[in-house]
């Protein structure tokens, strides 16, 4: 009697450990996922801004990556726009947090 105990109890250790390691494969997979759903999401977003950016540059072959990066310091820097750009971001901060409100 003890032994097959024994023998279940080793058993019911495999099966767990089995599927512990298919647990932790399953969530490897997953954050793999969200690492490329991320990586895409942000591919997106670089491109679709770098396009709006182009369509105020004036002859964008002409300009150098450094050219474009002293303009924007430039354009930054300015007071206005720094205002405007927090205002932006607190208003959008405001409708991401109604929308979880909402959406809990």
């Amino acid at each position: 009697m003890p032994s097959e105990k024994l023998e279940k109890l080793k058993h019911d250790q495999y099966v767990a450990e089995r599927k512990l390691t298919a647990a932790k494969h399953k969530e490897k997979r997953l954050q793999s996922e969200l690492k490329r759903l991320t990586r895409s999401e942000r591919t997106h977003r670089l491109c679709t801004r770098a396009g709006m950016l182009e369509t105020f540059l004036k002859e964008p072959t002409v300009l150098t990556d450094e050219d474009v990066m002293e303009l924007l310091t430039f354009i930054f820097q300015s007071e206005a726009v720094q205002k405007k750009l927090n205002l932006l971001i607190e208003s959008r901060r405001k409708t991401q947090e109604a929308d979880e409100g909402e959406n809990p």
